[in-house]
């Protein structure tokens, strides 16, 4: 979801919460939602009134859109966000798997008509605005069943960021109001991000763009105008999307790596990192010696590490986290035909797919677990189930993650 100048202590949360990146196995359980107060819950709405009518929504309209009931449980939701609490391998592993992957070369087979036009358009490549898609939303399936006037009302007036959430709540009713958006029952994330690339409302505002010229910019029901919308952002983005160029490649570092280097910030020329010992993993040749560039190391030396441009920068603005733009990343790669990291994480016990997480689900039932349906998304059942398998097998630590070594063992009949 683009951040739309999100606060960077808050800009990882809204891809969102509750959108496909909910699939992630498993951050902990939020806490308890806070009590209710009525009587502090409308002084705060009755104080956004003036916002709403110099933002051009009359009273009567403000009044009718804001009439709704708080949602305390959203409030928890605000600090575990999963870009910044699952391990890379983990968060990975769920958002580019096979399953995605297949799912997006059929979408650009699919739409390769209207990717085209886009990309004639706004100079960004089909595979990123179609990867994005995918993370977002898992291609239009999953785009959060949260009422968003309730949940932008409840964190306008509850929670630790109420002045951002008070634009986004106003820009909301400003697009209902409008008639940009026709259902006032529109739902999305619990932090507000919605339709089939998780637009915030304000982001919506400036940078949503009538595609199929029906009249309207559309982000929840037209294809067409929530990819040509995601390839707008990228162009319009501070870093600038520059046609033709990749976002970067990973590399290999020579012995000694100094990771103070690293970092998206720390730039140097590709001449200078090359003549310090960087090179693809794969042999290919990296851009010219004056492309400025940098190196994430995100995992430590022992793990992936890559060379990133300015588009990678571009993809960072979406969301920014840095797992979120390598999703986002790989994922394209991946729709191109490449073969994905060949690097190895530096952990003993990797992260599963959607698949092999359904997979450990059916195990645990077979085990007379109480989890739920088979649905590859590891909530708190799931977690217990897998912890009371950890403990009777001995798997250390207990913790109830969703990793290979438990599939393994139970796949083993352990």
């Amino acid at each position: 979801m683009p951040r739309s100048r999100i606060p960077l202590a808050l800009s990882g949360l809204l891809l969102c919460a509750g959108a496909v990146a909910a699939q992630t196995p498993a951050s902990p359980a939020p806490a308890a939602a806070p009590p209710y107060d009525a009587p502090a819950f409308a002084r705060c709405i009755a104080g956004i009134r003036a916002d709403a009518a110099k933002a051009g929504i009359p009273p009567a309209a403000f009044d009718r859109l804001a009439d709704v009931t708080p949602d305390m449980t959203v409030l928890p939701l605000l600090d575990s966000q999963p870009e910044f609490t699952t391990p890379l391998w983990d968060y990975l592993a769920g958002l580019v798997d096979d399953e995605r992957v297949a799912d997006g070369r059929a979408r650009l087979v699919e739409h390769r008509a209207l990717l085209d036009r886009v990309a004639a358009q706004y100079g960004v490549d089909a595979e990123t605005v179609v990867a994005i898609w995918g993370v977002e939303s898992d291609y239009g399936r999953i785009s959060g069943k949260r009422p968003l006037r309730v949940s932008l009302a409840t964190l306008a007036c509850n929670g630790r960021r109420q002045p951002f959430f008070r634009g986004e709540f106003v820009a909301l009713l400003k697009l209902m109001h409008d008639g940009d958006l026709q259902n006032r029952d529109t739902t999305g994330s619990w932090a507000g991000a919605f339709g089939h690339t998780q637009f915030m409302p304000s982001t919506y505002a400036r940078i949503a763009v009538d595609f199929d010229g029906d009249g309207r910019r559309d982000l929840v029901d037209s294809i067409p105008d929530a990819l040509a919308s995601t390839a707008n952002y990228l162009k319009r983005s501070r870093a600038g999307w520059k046609t033709g160029q990749p976002w970067g490649y990973e590399v290999k570092l020579p012995t000694g790596f100094d990771t103070a280097q690293a970092g998206r910030t720390s730039r140097r020329t590709v001449a200078d990192w090359t003549a310090r010992g960087i090179t693809r993993v794969d042999g290919g040749a990296l851009p010219a010696g004056s492309t400025q560039a940098a190196i994430l190391v995100p995992t430590g030396v022992k793990g992936p590490a890559f060379i990133v441009f300015s588009n990678y920068d571009a993809i960072f603005s979406y969301n920014a986290a840095e797992s979120y733009a390598l999703a986002i990343a790989t994922l394209a790669d991946r729709l191109r035909g490449g073969r994905g990291l060949q690097t190895p994480w530096p952990t003993d016990d990797p992260g599963l797919s959607r698949a092999q997480r359904r997979e450990l689900q059916t195990l645990l039932l077979a085990r007379g677990h109480a989890i739920g349906e088979v649905d590859g998304m590891i909530g708190t059942a799931t977690r217990r189930a897998i912890q009371a398998e950890q403990q009777r097998i001995g798997l250390t630590p207990d913790d109830g993650r969703a990793g290979v070594r438990i599939l393994d063992a139970l796949k083993a009949g352990r």
